[in-house]
């Protein structure tokens, strides 16, 4: 393989990519697919909608990925998710604070991409400042904090900290044919807990269940499959083109947005280079713009008061911090890392529903208080 074909090929990961993000965006757009929205559709109306929503694409890409995981497309253990060190404090510290400050900013990473792309001028603020938060997080000032606290408590494993692999050790199964049995079980039962859903079965709830899961799964085949080369030229290593990790990814939104500010600002770098996240983020946005525009949606939206601007810097900030310690956001943990049956990710998208409930209902105390 030589430099102008891994060129070549870098180009359609990356395309692929992007195609598939501004699926994602579009789709999120018109369902008005959202984590947050989810959770408080069940705290303030009971209603779960939204929820099974989330259930259906979190079991379609359980079971996409290790579809793929066991006709050897994909190798589970060569993920951003893999690891033998199950960090713990680390998620469940992260995504309280993400939780919470997704409420305070009106929505997570994605959706903050999504109501960009429909005209929100409060998002765009939202994704500077949650980007500049998620990069101290990852290379600055709160990284030494991180490093120093939360990072240090962990448990060790001899292999992959993640359901799979123990259920394979108990029952002598390979890893990728133990998740299968597992996202089977488990995706299966979310589907049909979504399918018995009272009027759940139309046209957007589906949409936005199958399709938003089928494209965690296809970006998990383009960056595991599609971009994966078993020897590259310069270094004679395997690697996964256009990653920031070099490990496979599917979509995640907190430390893209943070690559994508920094791609931005250096542009000029030759060393800055896009990347899966990076054109993933760009994606969300153009397909949620081109949706909205092309229904007439589109409306510019700013800042209500001072108090809404604060809330949104503070959320945004609190997401950017939580989301690297975290290792991801609802998309980042509750679709791409828990399709792979990660213990990190499980402790992640509870701790961030979590922080999602006490925010909310902190706000609806404030409300009953008259605060």
């Amino acid at each position: 393989m030589d430099i102008s074909f891994l060129k070549a090929l870098t180009t359609q990961v990356l395309w692929a990519a992007f195609i598939l993000s501004a699926l994602f965006g579009a789709i999120a757009q018109r369902t008005h697919f959202c984590t947050m929205g989810a959770v408080s559709d069940i705290v303030t109306m009971g209603d779960w909608t939204r929820m099974r929503m989330w259930g259906m694409a979190i079991g379609v890409a359980m079971i996409g990925f290790y579809t793929l995981a066991a006709a050897g497309q994909i190798d589970p253990a060569k993920t951003l998710y893999a690891s033998g060190r199950f960090i713990w404090l680390s998620a469940l510290v992260g995504g309280l604070l993400f939780g919470f400050g997704m409420v305070l900013a009106s929505g997570c990473g994605s959706k903050t991409l999504v109501r960009i792309g429909g005209g929100n001028l409060k998002s765009v603020v939202v994704f500077v400042v949650m980007g500049i938060a998620a990069f101290a997080t990852l290379k600055g000032i709160t990284a030494v904090v991180r490093v120093a606290t939360v990072d240090r408590v962990a448990l060790d494993f001899s292999g992959n900290a993640a359901l799979s692999n123990w259920l394979g050790n108990a029952v002598g199964l390979s890893p990728s044919g133990a998740g299968l049995v597992l996202a089977l079980v488990l995706g299966l039962a979310l589907i049909v807990w979504a399918l018995l859903g009272r009027d759940f079965v139309r046209l957007d709830n589906l949409l936005a269940g199958l399709g938003i899961g089928a494209v965690i799964v296809a970006m998990w085949w383009v960056s595991g499959h599609l971009g994966y080369v078993a020897e590259h030229p310069e270094t004679l290593q395997e690697a996964f083109l256009a990653t920031n990790s070099g490990r496979a990814e599917a979509l995640s939104f907190v430390s893209p947005v943070a690559y994508t500010l920094d791609w931005l600002m250096f542009f000029s770098d030759k060393a800055k280079l896009l990347t899966i996240g990076i054109v993933s983020v760009f994606g969300v946005v153009a397909g949620s713009a081109l949706y909205a525009l092309a229904t007439r949606n589109f409306r510019w939206e700013g800042f209500r008061d001072a108090e809404d601007t604060a809330n949104h810097l503070i959320g945004a900030t609190l997401m950017g911090v939580g989301g690297v310690c975290a290792m991801g956001c609802t998309v980042g943990q509750g679709l791409s890392g828990i399709s792979t049956l990660s213990m990190t990710s499980v402790v992640a998208v509870a701790a961030i529903v979590a922080g999602c409930v006490a925010a909310l209902k902190y706000q609806l105390w404030r409300l009953e208080c008259g605060i």
